[in-house]
């Protein structure tokens, strides 16, 4: 197997490091792990793409490049530059350090390269690590992500269904923040809302005396729904949410019948 690896905290991040480590062990021996990855921490871009201007990719190793962009960025330079003559069996994004559960999808590069990727016509995982009192002090915050995260993948490939066009799936993989050992399954699991919980502004002054405003988040240990990605999280499940680009609200054509004319 060949395997496609980015992430959206840069090529030097930790998570990174155990993200390969678990493509290594999925591709096996007879397979390879290429990683395009951003040079700089791209959190929170979503699905950027650097529409407007040109990037640029460096080697930094045997199989290992970064590049200037976004990770949806990375990923079409992997398919259509690195890897253009050979491409990926897989695409895994992450393992992020935070969680992008609830509402943090939506903002998340980590997604945002996972969706690319789908969108691409290739099998796509994006994987992240909650962050709490529980696994924030251990020797390796990452410790559930990197003991659980083969088999994990390993059961999403092996229950894909085989999709040809349209808005491919594409999954987000968020692991609990507990210690491995305390990991107490897998659980498929819709998007949450963390109800009253979303992004805010905190200005400050520099000594210049501009004035600066910093991006807030909120508490992410606020539970959502029963089944629900960040609820399973705090209960030290895994959540897996199986998702599509398609934004239509498919739902709401009956009650919104009368637009029609």
């Amino acid at each position: 197997m060949r395997i496609l690896i980015t992430n959206d905290d840069g090529i030097n991040a930790p998570g990174l490091k155990v993200l390969k480590a678990i493509a290594e062990e999925l591709a096996g021996e007879e397979g390879e792990v290429w990683t395009v990855a951003p040079a700089f921490e791209q959190s929170g871009v979503g699905h950027c793409i650097s529409y407007t201007h040109p990037m640029m990719v460096v080697q930094m190793g045997e199989r290992s490049y970064a590049a200037e962009g976004s990770p949806a960025d990375c990923v079409l330079a992997g398919l259509h530059d690195v890897m253009k003559d050979s491409p990926p069996d897989l695409v895994l994004s992450g393992v992020n350090r935070g969680n992008n559960s609830a509402e943090n999808t939506l903002y998340s590069g980590t997604i945002g390269g996972a969706m690319e990727a789908a969108l691409q016509g290739l099998p796509a995982i994006a994987l992240s690590q909650y962050y709490g009192p529980a696994n924030v002090d251990l020797d390796d915050p990452f410790e559930a992500s990197a003991q659980h995260g083969v088999e994990v993948v390993r059961r999403i490939l092996a229950h894909t269904p085989d999709e040809k066009g349209g808005y491919r799936l594409f999954y987000n993989v968020n692991f609990p923040p507990v210690a491995a050992a305390n990991v107490k399954g897998t659980r498929l699991a819709t998007q949450g809302f963390r109800e009253g919980l979303g992004f805010s502004t905190e200005p400050h002054q520099a000594p210049s005396g501009r004035r600066f405003l910093w991006i807030k988040g909120g508490d992410q240990r606020r539970p959502t729904a029963e089944g629900s990605d960040a609820q399973l999280n705090l209960q030290g499940y895994i959540s897996v949410t199986p998702m599509r680009a398609d934004l239509t609200a498919h739902d709401m054509f009956d009650p919104l019948s009368g637009i029609n004319t």
